[in-house]
């Protein structure tokens, strides 16, 4: 690492130690590391979009979140492909059209997701190439994922050039919600225990398939607190694809 560490240890430190960062000294991709390691898990956007010309774009955004209740508003940061300069066809095309739409990701679909990373040219539909029924969606021209069991219609609102990585984020709309029937209760809320939603890691993958409120008891904490998260995939317990040479930065994947 070319940054410099400093570790501080407190009274209250679990380990008696922390490793201390000063971001001013880091480059991209030792904060994407950090920051994606940092902040977990994240709710996957799954976003399709179309271009000008008719091509439709797939592609999974993990800095993906909500922005405002009324009107109901979503935003994604979106970074350039992995050359650090170019556009992905995501912001281009949201650029262009003012439309996209979010859709869930469930385990059924995370491996359709995890390919649709991958930087396709710009005249290849990711639909296609990943072999992916579309659905029309009401008030958009944009396609949605046919089997999502949530998607969400969204316009364009916003475009905000951030940082010195052209790193943009964009804020959108959500004009339509598509929610399938069994989800939507008679009270008005998604049942979410019954959906197996995927959030991401660092550059890995997580399943939601436990819910709480707490407090929690003792023995629960206990034998929860000090383990390690399970691996549904039977890699090493320690393994993470950041420390192969086909991860980078821009979260698009060569796999």
């Amino acid at each position: 690492m070319s940054y410099h560490l400093r570790r501080n240890t407190t009274a209250h430190d679990r380990e008696g130690a922390n490793v201390i960062i000063n971001s001013d000294e880091l480059d991209v991709r030792s904060a994407y590391k950090l920051l994606i390691g940092s902040i977990t898990p994240r709710a996957i956007g799954w976003v399709s979009t179309l271009s000008p010309s008719g091509i439709a774009n797939l592609a999974p955004i993990s800095f993906f979140t909500v922005v405002s209740r009324k009107p109901p508003m979503v935003s994604l940061t979106i970074q350039p492909r992995s050359d650090g300069k170019t556009l992905k066809d995501t912001l281009v095309n949201i650029r262009d059209t003012g439309e996209f739409v979010t859709n869930l990701v469930t385990l059924p679909h995370a491996h359709d997701m995890h390919r649709s990373a991958v930087e396709f040219d710009s005249d290849q539909d990711e639909f296609t190439e990943v072999g992916l029924a579309k659905a029309s969606c009401e008030a958009v021209n944009v396609p949605r994922v046919k089997d999502a069991p949530i998607a969400l219609e969204c316009t364009l609102d916003r475009i905000i050039p951030v940082g010195d990585a052209q790193d943009h984020v964009v804020w959108g709309k959500v004009v339509r919600f598509h929610i399938r029937d069994d989800l939507y209760t008679e009270t008005g809320r998604i049942d979410t225990g019954a959906i197996p939603t995927v959030g991401r890691l660092a550059a890995e993958y997580t399943l939601a398939d436990n819910a709480f409120v707490t407090p929690l008891t003792e023995e629960v904490l206990r034998s929860r607190v000090d383990g390690r998260m399970k691996r549904l995939d039977q890699r090493p317990d320690d393994w993470s694809p950041v420390d192969t040479a086909g991860w980078s930065p821009s979260g698009s994947t060569r796999a």
